[in-house]
């Protein structure tokens, strides 16, 4: 079982920058993969960034995001975190933090990962 809980959310400008984090529970938190997903008023939840177990030398992101966030994680904290610089309000979403437990298989795909934070709300004013 693993329980995840985001934090770092809040209101920001356009262009301004935000990092989330999201602090995990769990004895085999560095054998998962590890994504953020967002979702928008009236929108389906879509994929923002994933990051893969142990050290994490594998990244992907969203096209719409890429060269604009980053994401990393800190196994000894047991923490991810997600970076966000040059926000556009179009990023405005509740953001959450997920936990895949794919035995060792990169996915980004959200009905892959099996537990999921409360989300926190990323609000960017133009």
């Amino acid at each position: 079982q693993v329980q995840l809980v985001e934090s770092g959310g809040g209101l920001v400008q356009a262009g301004g920058s935000l990092r989330l984090s999201c602090a995990a529970s769990g004895r085999t938190f560095s054998n998962y993969v590890m994504g953020w997903f967002r979702q928008a008023p009236g929108k389906e939840r879509e994929f923002v960034a994933a990051i893969s177990w142990s050290g994490g030398t594998r990244t992907d992101y969203s096209d719409s995001v890429k060269g604009r966030f980053t994401i990393s994680r800190d196994n000894a904290k047991n923490t991810i975190y997600l970076q966000m610089n040059s926000l556009k309000p179009e990023d405005t979403a509740v953001y959450y933090c997920a936990a895949a437990n794919t035995r060792f298989r990169f996915t980004v795909t959200s009905h892959e990962y099996n537990y999921w934070g409360q989300g926190t709300q990323v609000t960017v004013s133009s």
